[in-house]
């Protein structure tokens, strides 16, 4: 019998092409947004997703202090974490961690989306969040992409 004359692609390091995109975060609403760019992050938009390779773009998403949260969101939503003493459960808002650093809140959130493995800690590094509307990514040539086109 005659092989098939498809093969099948498995990306890998060297044949992965990464680019770099830049994400206006102005009035998008938070969670919709860390799925898009989570989704960018993993490389699921390229028709050569491959799940164990880090195949995604490099995301820089500016205007981080101007995201929404629809309802209560702000105030209603609770996060945990614990100092790892006794008694030393802490809770916090989205609105605390915006006001700490807008930069925290969306990486929290896109974290939460990604792979709990060494993967999504590595494809995490490829994340970069600016609050304001500059960044010191134009080396890199960035292009801007609109997240409503995205599906």
């Amino acid at each position: 019998m005659d092989t098939l004359s498809y093969k099948t692609i498995s990306a890998n390091k060297a044949t992965v092409q990464k680019e770099w995109v830049v994400i206006d975060a102005t009035d998008l609403v938070l969670g919709r947004m860390g799925s898009k760019v989570a989704k960018i992050l993993r490389g699921k938009y390229k028709p050569n997703f491959t799940p164990h390779v880090d195949c995604g773009d490099n995301v820089i998403i500016v205007n981080a202090d101007k995201v929404r949260l629809t309802g209560d969101k702000w105030t209603g939503r609770v996060y945990l974490r614990h100092t790892g003493y006794p008694g030393g459960q802490r809770e916090y808002t989205p609105q605390d961690l915006m006001d700490k650093s807008p930069e925290m809140l969306i990486r929290k959130v896109i974290k939460g989306m990604l792979p709990k493995n060494r993967l999504g800690a590595k494809i995490l590094n490829n994340l970069y969040v600016f609050a304001g509307p500059e960044h010191n990514m134009q080396a890199q040539k960035p292009k801007q992409i609109d997240l409503n086109s995205l599906k």
